[in-house]
């Protein structure tokens, strides 16, 4: 019985979720109360209370759901051979991202924070996306720098500026998804940005 209740716990949490992110892309954050979402997943506010905080927290929980740590990207491929070639690693775990970025909850989230959100208490959109960027300029300044150290890079392109020139492709080519995601498929589109990119940062082989 106890186990039986505790997903009944899990599957009440996430059905707030679900209904958070429909009432969020329809209304805006700050334009949606607590009430309005547990009455889209048809429970009372107790429910959403017993399960979160605030707004602030619920939305934080909503935005864990499609979180991509770049490592976790890369352990998905499942390739032991990529310790040894992080530029493929690079380029998979990128494929990995785009694939989930293909799945509506991951475009509707997203559309959310950047689209569909303004500072409002103790939400601030600036801060989380900052904060998901840093995480992911760090792991590619990681995976570059072993490139650097594999004599796989450009003598004349450094890790951390191999890293700002993909994150900055990758985010144009987001904020364009997300704007006419019925017009392309990232998923197309942004391996081969990918491709293209890391082929122009990658050194030469020697002819010798």
């Amino acid at each position: 019985m106890a186990r039986r209740t505790k997903a009944e716990a899990a599957a009440t949490r996430e059905a707030l979720l679900d209904a958070a992110e429909e009432i969020f892309l329809e209304r805006g954050v700050a334009r949606t109360s607590l009430e309005q979402i547990a009455r889209q997943a048809g429970m009372t506010r107790g429910a959403v209370y017993w399960h979160f905080r605030n707004k602030a927290d619920l939305f934080r929980a909503m935005l864990d759901r499609v979180r991509m740590p770049f490592q976790e990207l890369v352990d998905e491929v499942d390739d032991p051979a990529l310790a040894d070639a992080p530029l493929e690693a690079i380029r998979l775990a990128c494929r990995q991202g785009f694939t989930r970025l293909e799945q509506p909850r991951y475009r509707r989230v997203h559309a959310i924070l950047i689209h569909h959100c303004e500072i409002f208490g103790e939400i601030d959109p600036l801060a989380m996306q900052n904060e998901i960027a840093a995480e992911s300029s760090g792991a590619l300044i990681e995976y570059f720098t072993a490139a650097w150290e594999h004599q796989l890079l450009r003598p004349d392109i450094t890790p951390e500026l191999a890293a700002r020139l993909l994150q900055s492709s990758l985010g144009g080519l987001f904020h364009d998804w997300l704007r006419n995601h019925e017009r392309f498929s990232i998923h197309e589109r942004g391996m081969e940005l990918v491709d293209t990119l890391l082929k122009l940062l990658s050194r030469e082989p020697s002819t010798a």
